[in-house]
């Protein structure tokens, strides 16, 4: 359940490893159809990976990678990034100062820091609304914290407690209907402890019978706030479809 507790960031990696061969083979030959038909080669080289140090250096490289571009997105320059990951397993003499590299470094924080925060801006802008259009309609029932839910499919079983550990089948997205995280996708339903997700779950999901299906509409404030999440940008609004399978009994557990 990786958007409600926490997201998931291993196995994110492999960028790093295509780039390396990407870029050293179109840097070296300076021909674009020798690095097209180098690529078929390269892939097979990936395919054949053995050993848990080879795929776990694979697996870190794609991790850095995708974080980096997640994070940084056109402020990375690919050349660059890996001539200094090539130069330091190969301990070969720094091209930029410590100094220097501090320095751009503080810059590039900076500018992503100001980036995020005009992005956080705007999505907040757009949530609201989203929320103001999306609360008149027909079925829609707004909270007083802010949360909004519609009824897709009734259910009569029994509804959850603050406490207690529920298993769902959900599916997250974007108000523009990009899809951040759905257990459907991952062909099992997941089960959590309410009191451990976002404030949104919590609430909502306490007003949900076992059986039944809701729409959920949660506002940044009862979700990740101002702060990107992976693949949810700051003050997103989010939108789930969630269907209560069952509230785990716990009652059997050793105490």
């Amino acid at each position: 359940m990786s958007s409600l507790r926490r997201l998931s960031w291993v196995g994110a990696a492999c960028a790093t490893f295509v780039v390396l061969t990407g870029c050293d083979t179109a840097g070296s030959a300076g021909n674009t159809d020798a690095a097209a038909d180098a690529a078929p080669a390269a892939a097979a080289e990936l395919v054949e990976l053995q050993g848990d140090v080879a795929k776990a250096s694979y697996s870190l490289g794609f991790t850095m990678a995708d974080n980096l571009v997640s994070n940084f997105a056109d402020s990375i320059d690919e050349d660059a990034f890996v001539r200094g990951a090539r130069d330091r397993f190969g301990d070969s003499e720094r091209l930029v100062s410590l100094e220097d590299a501090r320095a751009s470094l503080n810059a590039l924080a900076e500018k992503q820091m100001e980036a995020v925060a005009a992005r956080a801006t705007e999505n907040l802008a757009a949530g609201e609304a989203f929320l103001a259009e999306n609360g008149a309609r027909e079925g829609v029932v707004t909270l007083e914290s802010g949360l909004q839910y519609e009824v897709l499919e009734p259910g009569d079983g029994a509804q959850p407690g603050r406490t207690d550990t529920v298993t769902t089948h959900y599916k997250g997205t974007l108000v523009d209907g990009t899809v951040f995280d759905s257990s459907y996708d991952r062909g099992e339903p997941a089960s959590f402890p309410l009191d451990g997700v976002i404030p949104g779950w919590t609430e909502a999901l306490q007003l949900m019978p076992v059986g039944s299906k809701y729409r959920l509409y949660i506002p940044p404030s009862l979700a990740y706030g101002d702060q990107d999440r992976g693949p949810i940008p700051g003050n997103s609004t989010l939108i789930f479809d969630v269907e209560l399978l069952d509230i785990v009994d716990d009652s059997s557990e050793p105490q």
